[in-house]
């Protein structure tokens, strides 16, 4: 708490005067119910005003007005830690009221815009309005250096003979060189069309991201969260590292309801961390298991976060199918890191937790069961055919559903009353009001990151520079599709420098997609997961690593060492990828005993590596098997049944000689 009594502290973001916390309530509050009328397919019109109408150019304006108002006011223009003070709120204040203007602009003008042969003078302002409010909330919600990025872009497409910076044309490469725009062509690409801040990332966050982000919120604020980090325990905490075991299947499960690696290492890690680092496993190694772990989060379907709406959208492929074909690769990882989180308990001689210390798990289902209810509701709904967006609507109500009867259930079992009633009445309001705000809030960071998104991706569509990044992918690559794909994690990685992951793959997937279908021949949905997962890899590769940061200050680590033990335990984030390309049958399909047999082989190989990366599985690996299973592992991804066949076997068979061997080691 700070001194002022009127100054409130809350978890929801930083310090905050209570009129400004009311205000951000009440916004936020609003911006979901009208979201899920636009989910719910409500038709409500007030002075012949559509409220909830889904089209293109009223739906994303008006949610990125919304959204701008939020990040201004929960964020201030001189940081969390200064008061805003007199040129604070004048600031604010003006960007506030910018905002307004962009959520209503274009709804209120759009058939004047749309009729319009050349954009209007006012139209160019705002345009110009909206581009620099993106880019300050942008600031504010992700950071400096994504602003940067996007400016640099805005920069580029002035850059040209024709454009507002001639001058920079002499220092563009040739192949980078471009006819410059005005910032005329520019602003009305912004908001005029649907390329520009207005396009799919934007359209995306405003439909499929948000529904689901406040789903996410329903579940944590009704304590799923709890539910599914004692069920992890319930489950694994006898076996040797429990608690990191216990990490990788909370995760998981934290994973694919709120699809953020950062925000599933504070909520699991909080828990998991301390108990590894009580069962032996170093400070370092429980933020870096942790870190991986949630990772995962990521790509662990339904949410995949937001990552499974923007690829179906940019693919044309049903959400449906991406999210089925993408259970098996989620599978593969979490099982990866498992198996290295036991590898390690192992050879630290580590035992599991006792169970006077772990709940049980028909205790744990029999608090918690409700909480399966709308997992199995969402992929009812999927399985059904309803839209993306439509099943986040019912997914939000089968939490509420589902919340209501484990609550009647309750006060059944304690005795009906009147006063116990109205006291479950309170009580479901609060928290419905508290998750239809923490829904609004937890959108904000990733409704700004697409809307930065939206910026670049209309920049590379005016200027081409798509075309341009693929051709000189290809040239430095020289056709190699290994090379290719280095290069692809490279600036994946240094994408992730300054993107979040949801932008760092929409604008590596503009940059790099047709070169990886068009040259290589790569089927576009696996194109796509590619890009995906190596743009994952900010969450745990030094230098950046933000997961791993986060692991580490739970943790008490130093944040580098936490991070290198976190892409160690993250291998599979590299290896599935590219098993993904040289044996696509496991994504596009085939027949089912090759489909089998890859699936099979995935697992051996991923085993085989594990094995080969701790020099330990059953006993102590010998340095000459450990030699042997590299090129194993390699043969298994080579595009031939042969090579793929001596591999697996290769693998198998060192792997039973140490079993054998530490069968022969062990005590009689």
């Amino acid at each position: 708490m700070t001194a002022d009594p009127q100054i409130t502290d809350t978890p929801l973001g930083p310090p905050q005067h209570w009129l400004i916390l009311r205000a951000i309530a009440i916004i936020g509050i609003c911006l979901s119910i009208y979201q899920l009328g636009v989910a719910g397919g409500f038709q409500l019109s007030i002075f012949s005003v559509e409220l909830f109408s889904p089209g293109l150019f009223i739906l994303r304006p008006r949610h990125l007005g919304f959204i701008l108002t939020l990040c201004f006011l929960i964020y201030p223009v001189f940081g969390a830690h200064r008061a805003r003070g007199i040129l604070g709120w004048i600031i604010d204040g003006v960007c506030i009221a910018g905002s307004v203007l962009v959520g209503f602009w274009v709804p209120m003008n759009i058939d004047i815009i749309a009729n319009a042969i050349f954009p209007r003078g006012i139209d160019i302002i705002v345009g110009v309005i909206t581009t620099l409010l993106v880019l300050e909330a942008a600031r504010r919600a992700v950071g400096l250096s994504m602003s940067v990025i996007a400016g640099a872009f805005l920069i580029y497409a002035f850059a040209g003979r024709r454009g507002e910076l001639p001058w920079m044309a002499d220092w563009l490469p040739g192949i980078l060189n471009h006819r410059g725009y005005s910032i005329d062509r520019v602003a009305s690409q912004m908001i005029l069309g649907a390329e520009g801040i207005f396009g799919i990332p934007l359209g995306v966050a405003a439909t499929f991201i948000f529904v689901f982000v406040l789903f996410g919120s329903v579940l944590e604020v009704t304590g799923a969260g709890k539910f599914f980090i004692d069920l992890a325990y319930a489950t694994t905490g006898k076996q040797r590292g429990g608690p990191a075991k216990a990490a990788v299947i909370a995760s998981a499960g934290m994973g694919s309801i709120s699809g953020s690696a950062i925000a599933n290492v504070v909520t699991t890690g909080a828990f998991t961390i301390p108990l590894m680092k009580k069962l032996g496993y170093r400070p370092a190694q429980a933020g870096g298991i942790e870190a991986a772990a949630s990772t995962g989060g990521q790509i662990m379907p339904p949410l995949m976060g937001a990552g499974a709406f923007l690829m179906s959208e940019f693919t044309q492929v049903p959400y449906l199918h991406i999210v089925l074909i993408s259970i098996f690769p989620a599978i593969l990882y979490f099982g990866a890191v498992y198996l290295l989180v036991h590898i390690a308990a192992v050879k630290q001689g580590m035992h599991g937790m006792p169970a006077s210390e772990l709940p049980r798990v028909r205790d744990v289902l029999a608090d918690g069961w409700h909480f399966l209810l709308p997992l199995v509701a969402l992929v009812a709904f999927l399985v059904i055919g309803y839209s993306p967006m439509r099943v986040g609507f019912y997914a939000v109500l089968s939490v509420a559903v589902a919340a209501v009867v484990r609550a009647v259930w309750d006060l059944y079992a304690n005795g009906p009353g009147t006063a116990g009633m109205v006291a479950l009445f309170k009580a479901g309001l609060a928290k419905t009001l508290v998750a239809l705000e923490l829904g609004a809030r937890n959108a904000v960071a990733v409704s700004v990151a697409c809307a930065v998104a939206g910026i670049i991706v209309g920049i590379v569509g005016l200027t081409g520079l798509g075309l341009k990044f693929s051709s000189l992918m290809i040239s430095l690559s020289d056709g190699n599709l290994v090379a290719a794909l280095f290069l692809v994690a490279l600036a994946s990685m240094i994408l992730g420098m300054g993107l979040p992951v949801t932008a760092s793959y929409i604008v590596l997937i503009i940059l790099v997609g047709p070169a990886l279908t068009t040259e290589f021949g790569m089927p576009i949905l696996v194109a796509h997961l590619v890009v995906f997962w190596y743009s994952q890899d900010s969450n745990v590769t030094p230098p950046v690593a933000l997961a791993g940061f986060a692991g580490a200050a739970i943790a008490g680590s130093k944040p580098l060492e936490t991070s290198l033990q976190a892409w160690k335990f993250a291998k599979g984030l590299y290896l599935i990828p590219l098993f993904m390309v040289y044996n696509d049958v496991i994504i596009v399909g085939g027949p089912i005993p090759l489909v089998i047999w890859n699936g099979f082989i995935a697992i051996v190989a991923l085993v085989g590596f594990a094995a080969m990366l701790e020099g330990f599985l059953f006993g102590r690996i010998a340095l000459w098997q450990r030699a042997l299973l590299l090129p194993a592992v390699i043969a298994v991804f080579w595009p031939s049944l042969l090579i793929e066949a001596t591999g697996t076997a290769m693998i198998i068979f060192i792997l039973v000689l140490n079993r054998a061997a530490a069968a022969r080691a062990a005590p009689a």
